[in-house]
Protein backbone atom coordinates (compact mmCIF):
# COMPACT_ATOMS: atom_id res chain seq x y z
CA UNK A 1 0.00 0.00 0.00
CA UNK A 2 1.56 3.60 -1.08
CA UNK A 3 2.15 5.64 1.86
CA UNK A 4 -0.45 8.86 2.27
CA UNK A 5 0.54 11.88 2.44
CA UNK A 6 0.91 13.07 6.48
CA UNK A 7 -1.81 14.32 7.88
CA UNK A 8 -1.98 18.30 7.86
CA UNK A 9 -4.13 20.54 9.62
CA UNK A 10 -3.52 23.49 7.21
CA UNK A 11 -5.53 20.86 4.26
CA UNK A 12 -9.66 22.13 4.19
CA UNK A 13 -11.20 18.60 4.32
CA UNK A 14 -14.07 17.80 1.56
CA UNK A 15 -13.17 20.66 -0.30
CA UNK A 16 -15.26 22.90 2.23
CA UNK A 17 -13.35 26.19 3.65
CA UNK A 18 -10.92 26.06 6.73
CA UNK A 19 -12.96 26.90 9.94
CA UNK A 20 -11.45 29.57 12.10
CA UNK A 21 -10.93 26.47 14.84
CA UNK A 22 -10.16 22.89 14.65
CA UNK A 23 -9.01 20.18 16.46
CA UNK A 24 -6.47 18.26 15.17
CA UNK A 25 -6.97 15.17 17.28
CA UNK A 26 -10.78 15.09 15.58
CA UNK A 27 -9.09 15.62 12.21
CA UNK A 28 -6.64 12.96 12.81
CA UNK A 29 -9.64 10.39 14.01
CA UNK A 30 -11.19 11.18 10.51
CA UNK A 31 -8.28 10.70 8.91
CA UNK A 32 -7.90 7.07 10.02
CA UNK A 33 -12.10 6.58 8.89
CA UNK A 34 -11.07 8.07 5.23
CA UNK A 35 -7.89 5.37 5.23
CA UNK A 36 -10.22 2.68 6.32
CA UNK A 37 -13.34 3.32 4.34
CA UNK A 38 -11.03 3.72 0.99
CA UNK A 39 -9.98 -0.14 1.80
CA UNK A 40 -11.68 -3.61 0.88
CA UNK A 41 -10.03 -5.22 3.78
CA UNK A 42 -8.76 -3.86 7.30
CA UNK A 43 -5.46 -2.47 8.39
CA UNK A 44 -3.33 -3.07 11.01
CA UNK A 45 -2.41 -0.22 13.32
CA UNK A 46 1.28 -0.04 12.34
CA UNK A 47 -0.05 0.46 8.60
CA UNK A 48 -2.80 2.95 9.57
CA UNK A 49 0.17 4.63 11.96
CA UNK A 50 2.67 4.80 8.58
CA UNK A 51 0.30 6.04 6.36
CA UNK A 52 -0.89 8.80 8.16
CA UNK A 53 2.35 9.64 9.69
CA UNK A 54 1.30 9.45 13.33
CA UNK A 55 3.27 8.39 16.40
CA UNK A 56 2.10 4.42 16.92
CA UNK A 57 1.02 5.57 20.29
CA UNK A 58 -1.27 8.02 19.21
CA UNK A 59 -2.54 6.17 16.37
CA UNK A 60 -3.67 3.08 19.19
CA UNK A 61 -5.38 5.89 21.51
CA UNK A 62 -7.41 7.05 18.39
CA UNK A 63 -8.12 3.65 17.51
CA UNK A 64 -9.18 2.52 21.07
CA UNK A 65 -11.29 5.55 20.82
CA UNK A 66 -13.23 4.84 17.88
CA UNK A 67 -13.59 1.19 18.50
CA UNK A 68 -15.44 2.30 21.83
CA UNK A 69 -17.63 4.57 19.97
CA UNK A 70 -18.23 1.66 17.56
CA UNK A 71 -16.80 3.73 14.43
CA UNK A 72 -13.91 1.19 14.07
CA UNK A 73 -14.36 -2.60 15.13
CA UNK A 74 -11.03 -4.56 15.92
CA UNK A 75 -10.69 -8.19 14.42
CA UNK A 76 -7.20 -10.36 14.14
CA UNK A 77 -6.66 -8.74 10.48
CA UNK A 78 -6.22 -4.88 12.04
CA UNK A 79 -9.37 -2.64 12.37
CA UNK A 80 -11.93 -1.96 9.99
CA UNK A 81 -15.34 0.32 9.78
CA UNK A 82 -17.54 -0.10 12.42
CA UNK A 83 -21.64 -0.71 12.55
CA UNK A 84 -21.88 2.68 15.04
CA UNK A 85 -21.29 4.49 11.15
CA UNK A 86 -24.73 3.05 10.20
CA UNK A 87 -26.18 5.38 12.92
CA UNK A 88 -25.09 8.32 11.07
CA UNK A 89 -25.27 7.43 7.37
CA UNK A 90 -29.20 6.44 8.42
CA UNK A 91 -29.75 10.31 9.53
CA UNK A 92 -28.05 11.48 6.51
CA UNK A 93 -30.09 9.42 3.79
CA UNK A 94 -33.16 10.15 5.82
CA UNK A 95 -32.75 14.13 5.66
CA UNK A 96 -31.94 13.57 2.21
CA UNK A 97 -35.19 11.37 1.46
CA UNK A 98 -37.17 14.26 3.60
CA UNK A 99 -35.56 17.05 1.42
CA UNK A 100 -36.43 15.32 -1.98
CA UNK A 101 -40.03 14.79 -0.55
CA UNK A 102 -40.29 18.52 0.72
CA UNK A 103 -39.02 19.63 -2.83
CA UNK A 104 -41.36 17.30 -4.62
CA UNK A 105 -44.66 18.84 -2.85
CA UNK A 106 -43.12 22.59 -3.27
CA UNK A 107 -43.00 22.10 -7.19
CA UNK A 108 -46.43 20.14 -7.23
CA UNK A 109 -48.75 22.34 -5.20
CA UNK A 110 -48.59 26.13 -6.58
CA UNK A 111 -50.88 27.24 -3.35
CA UNK A 112 -48.27 25.75 -1.11
CA UNK A 113 -45.46 27.54 -2.91
CA UNK A 114 -47.31 30.85 -2.65
CA UNK A 115 -45.99 31.26 0.81
CA UNK A 116 -42.16 30.49 2.45
CA UNK A 117 -41.68 26.67 3.55
CA UNK A 118 -38.97 25.46 5.51
CA UNK A 119 -38.20 22.04 6.74
CA UNK A 120 -36.00 21.97 9.61
CA UNK A 121 -34.65 18.86 12.14
CA UNK A 122 -34.00 19.66 16.25
CA UNK A 123 -30.30 19.75 17.16
CA UNK A 124 -30.68 20.34 21.67
CA UNK A 125 -32.24 23.18 22.11
CA UNK A 126 -32.13 24.30 18.62
CA UNK A 127 -33.67 23.98 15.10
CA UNK A 128 -31.94 23.78 12.10
CA UNK A 129 -32.81 24.29 8.58
CA UNK A 130 -32.65 21.90 5.64
CA UNK A 131 -34.44 22.79 3.47
CA UNK A 132 -36.19 26.17 2.17
CA UNK A 133 -38.63 27.65 -0.27
CA UNK A 134 -38.67 31.56 0.16
CA UNK A 135 -41.64 32.69 -0.79
CA UNK A 136 -41.75 36.36 -3.23
CA UNK A 137 -43.55 38.25 -0.37
CA UNK A 138 -40.84 40.32 2.37
CA UNK A 139 -41.14 38.52 5.51
CA UNK A 140 -37.83 40.40 7.24
CA UNK A 141 -36.27 37.50 7.28
CA UNK A 142 -35.13 35.20 4.59
CA UNK A 143 -34.28 32.06 5.68
CA UNK A 144 -31.25 30.03 4.36
CA UNK A 145 -30.01 26.39 4.84
CA UNK A 146 -28.08 26.04 7.63
CA UNK A 147 -29.41 28.58 9.69
CA UNK A 148 -30.45 27.97 13.30
CA UNK A 149 -32.90 29.52 16.03
CA UNK A 150 -34.37 28.99 19.29
CA UNK A 151 -36.36 25.24 19.03
CA UNK A 152 -38.59 27.58 22.03
CA UNK A 153 -39.10 30.48 19.34
CA UNK A 154 -39.31 28.25 15.75
CA UNK A 155 -43.05 27.12 15.02
CA UNK A 156 -40.57 24.06 13.98
CA UNK A 157 -39.14 23.26 17.02
CA UNK A 158 -42.33 23.33 19.01
CA UNK A 159 -44.38 21.28 16.95
CA UNK A 160 -40.70 18.75 17.56
CA UNK A 161 -40.91 19.86 21.61
CA UNK A 162 -44.26 18.94 21.31
CA UNK A 163 -43.32 15.01 20.59
CA UNK A 164 -40.73 14.61 23.17
CA UNK A 165 -41.39 12.78 26.31
CA UNK A 166 -41.80 14.51 29.38
CA UNK A 167 -37.84 13.69 30.82
CA UNK A 168 -36.15 14.59 27.67
CA UNK A 169 -38.39 18.11 27.06
CA UNK A 170 -37.19 19.05 30.70
CA UNK A 171 -33.75 18.41 29.73
CA UNK A 172 -33.75 20.28 27.15
CA UNK A 173 -35.42 23.25 29.31
CA UNK A 174 -33.01 23.42 31.41
CA UNK A 175 -30.61 24.62 29.36
CA UNK A 176 -30.71 28.57 29.99
CA UNK A 177 -33.48 30.08 28.51
CA UNK A 178 -32.54 31.57 24.84
CA UNK A 179 -32.52 35.74 24.47
CA UNK A 180 -35.83 36.87 23.43
CA UNK A 181 -36.04 38.09 19.67
CA UNK A 182 -39.86 39.96 20.09
CA UNK A 183 -41.97 41.38 22.59
CA UNK A 184 -43.65 38.33 21.82
CA UNK A 185 -41.50 35.34 22.19
CA UNK A 186 -42.22 33.24 24.66
CA UNK A 187 -41.57 33.99 28.18
CA UNK A 188 -39.98 30.66 29.93
CA UNK A 189 -40.29 27.09 30.20
CA UNK A 190 -44.13 27.42 32.40
CA UNK A 191 -45.63 29.34 29.70
CA UNK A 192 -43.45 26.93 26.76
CA UNK A 193 -45.41 23.70 28.61
CA UNK A 194 -49.01 25.16 28.28
CA UNK A 195 -48.49 26.15 24.41
CA UNK A 196 -47.22 22.83 23.58
CA UNK A 197 -50.36 21.30 25.23
CA UNK A 198 -52.06 23.10 22.67
CA UNK A 199 -49.92 21.97 19.54
CA UNK A 200 -50.76 18.40 20.92
CA UNK A 201 -54.49 19.08 20.60
CA UNK A 202 -54.63 20.58 17.28
CA UNK A 203 -52.08 19.09 15.53
CA UNK A 204 -49.61 21.93 14.81
CA UNK A 205 -47.72 24.44 16.36
CA UNK A 206 -47.39 29.03 15.90
CA UNK A 207 -45.37 31.18 16.11
CA UNK A 208 -47.05 34.66 16.32
CA UNK A 209 -44.19 37.00 15.91
CA UNK A 210 -41.76 35.46 18.45
CA UNK A 211 -38.92 35.43 15.81
CA UNK A 212 -39.60 38.42 13.82
CA UNK A 213 -42.55 40.76 14.42
CA UNK A 214 -45.38 40.51 12.04
CA UNK A 215 -43.91 37.23 10.96
CA UNK A 216 -46.81 34.06 11.50
CA UNK A 217 -45.26 30.64 11.15
CA UNK A 218 -47.08 27.71 11.38
CA UNK A 219 -45.48 23.83 11.77
CA UNK A 220 -46.23 20.76 12.14
CA UNK A 221 -43.93 17.28 13.06
CA UNK A 222 -42.95 15.05 10.29
CA UNK A 223 -42.71 11.63 12.72
CA UNK A 224 -41.53 8.00 11.12
CA UNK A 225 -43.40 4.89 11.94
CA UNK A 226 -42.61 5.23 15.60
CA UNK A 227 -44.17 7.64 15.86
CA UNK A 228 -40.77 9.79 16.68
CA UNK A 229 -39.98 13.33 15.16
CA UNK A 230 -37.51 13.29 12.76
CA UNK A 231 -38.05 16.86 11.21
CA UNK A 232 -40.87 19.03 11.01
CA UNK A 233 -42.71 21.91 8.16
CA UNK A 234 -43.46 24.96 8.88
CA UNK A 235 -45.42 27.84 6.69
CA UNK A 236 -44.53 31.55 7.02
CA UNK A 237 -46.58 34.76 5.87
CA UNK A 238 -47.15 38.08 7.29
CA UNK A 239 -49.64 38.08 10.15
CA UNK A 240 -51.88 40.31 7.49
CA UNK A 241 -52.28 36.89 5.53
CA UNK A 242 -53.20 35.14 8.42
CA UNK A 243 -55.88 36.33 10.77
CA UNK A 244 -57.01 34.48 13.76
CA UNK A 245 -60.04 33.30 11.79
CA UNK A 246 -58.42 31.52 8.98
CA UNK A 247 -54.88 30.24 11.29
CA UNK A 248 -57.22 26.51 12.14
CA UNK A 249 -57.56 26.36 8.83
CA UNK A 250 -53.73 26.56 7.16
CA UNK A 251 -52.41 25.34 10.53
CA UNK A 252 -54.39 21.86 8.99
CA UNK A 253 -52.58 22.33 5.48
CA UNK A 254 -49.90 21.95 7.29
CA UNK A 255 -50.51 19.12 9.10
CA UNK A 256 -51.94 17.29 6.21
CA UNK A 257 -48.81 18.62 4.01
CA UNK A 258 -46.35 16.99 7.00
CA UNK A 259 -48.74 13.79 7.56
CA UNK A 260 -47.71 13.79 3.56
CA UNK A 261 -44.28 13.64 4.42
CA UNK A 262 -44.33 11.38 7.48
CA UNK A 263 -45.68 8.86 4.70
CA UNK A 264 -42.95 9.01 2.80
CA UNK A 265 -40.27 8.18 5.56
CA UNK A 266 -42.28 4.98 6.11
CA UNK A 267 -44.83 6.34 8.20
CA UNK A 268 -47.93 3.18 8.39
Amino acid sequence: MAAAEPLSTERPAGGRAEPAQIVPAVMRAAAILDLLAARDRPARLIDIARALSLPKSSAHALCQTLVHLRLLQEGGDGFAIGPGMLHWASAFNLQSELVRAFDACVASDPDLAQHTLTLSVLEGTEVVYIAVSNANAPLGITFRIGMRMPAVYAATGKAQLATLSQPHLAALLAAPWPKPFTAASIAGPDALRQQLQGVRAQGYSLDDGEIRQGMLCLGAAIVDGAGTARAALAMSMTSAEAPPARRAELGARVAAVAAQLSARIGRS
